[in-house]
């Protein structure tokens, strides 16, 4: 039996999770913010050789925190951690965070992306954007939302083309769900050679992105390595950031083994991927809302099709990106 998507294709799909936009279309930069309904627990995976990030040592399994209050995508490079000042600042509004003697602190990790170059205009004065481009984002947080050039995938782009926010869901044969959200800055690419065609094809379901499949016979420039930007090959300036959902009950040690797993996605989606040019990273969250324990074999497949709904995330990313002017790249849909 094959598999199918969740009813909206998207990591909303996992019960006890909404999803905020927010962007600026003068920078071409954004933000994008994901809320559980309770506080959840959350690992996190680093492979990337440049990432920025905040709160992502306290996720690691040896660590005091059990949960977390949301997580934060974010364009902008390290200006863009200024975005999960503005959804903690939401969130102590609504009484939501950790209780200290009194106080609440809302546990916000976050991650960003490189998008300083893509013909927006960064001249944004003394303070950026991003702390109010996060409260926004978490206030009009909700389970449908769109994909392409939105949120953290405002700006970003991949090597030939524009790069998007993308999303995916999977219902696995243990009744759990998976999900994932990306957005696609890689320096790499996520198309066959010069193609129209995805990396990602052999797990896509339907025509999500496209439906084309895989070239055949294989082009000859298919193991060709294309860099974003020559000149930016050698420096920080990409990365693609996601977060992989599960309804599944987990402890903060599987969370982290789910983010390592996920990373497949990369993988199968972006040639080359986890260079030292990029800060490739992975959010993994667990609800435990379908109160499902899973045994070996259910792990085993939530790891294998967390990788999959990955590689499927960042695809539509980048198949549902939109032109704006002054655009430095063409989007996907040019290619047909």
């Amino acid at each position: 039996m094959p598999y199918l998507a969740g009813p909206r294709n998207l990591i909303t799909d996992v019960a006890g999770l909404r999803v905020g936009n927010a962007q600026d279309d003068v920078i071409k930069s954004g933000v994008t913010v994901i809320l559980p309904d309770a506080p959840m627990v959350a690992g996190v995976q680093v492979l990337g050789g440049a990432p920025g990030s905040r709160e992502t040592d306290a996720l690691e399994p040896h660590n005091s925190l059990e949960t977390i209050h949301a997580v934060v995508l974010s364009g902008g490079s390290a200006f863009g951690l200024d975005a999960a000042s503005g959804v903690q600042s939401a969130l102590r509004e609504d009484g939501v965070g950790v209780e200290v003697r009194g106080h609440r602190v809302p546990i916000v990790p976050a991650a960003i992306l490189f998008d300083l170059i893509n013909g927006g205009n960064k001249d944004w004065g003394r303070y950026p954007p991003y702390r109010e481009l996060g409260y926004t984002a978490t206030r009009t947080a909700s389970l449908d939302f769109s994909l392409g050039t939105i949120g953290a995938g405002a700006g970003a782009l991949s090597s030939g083309l524009k790069g998007g926010l993308g999303s995916a869901s999977t219902v696995l044969k243990s009744g759990v769900t998976v999900g994932a959200l990306a957005a696609a800055n890689p320096l790499g690419s996520t198309t066959v050679g010069n193609s129209a065609h995805f990396w990602a094809a052999p797990f896509e379901l339907g025509d999500e992105f496209g439906g084309l499949g895989l070239p055949a016979p294989m082009p000859d420039d298919a193991s060709a390595i294309r860099w974003k930007f020559e000149e930016l090959a050698r420096s920080a300036g990409n990365t693609t950031i996601a977060i992989v959902a599960t309804d599944a009950v987990l402890t903060k040690a599987a969370a982290k083994r789910l983010a390592i797993a996920a990373h497949d996605g990369f993988t199968r989606a972006i040639w080359p991927s986890h260079t030292q040019g990029d800060g490739d990273l992975v959010f993994a969250l667990a609800t435990g809302a379908s109160g499902i324990e899973l045994d070996e074999m259910g792990i085993l497949e939530l790891h294998a099709m967390a990788g999959a709904t990955m590689a499927r995330a960042i695809a539509r990313g980048i198949h549902a990106a939109t032109p704006s002017p002054g655009d430095l790249m063409p989007v996907w849909s040019s290619r047909l």
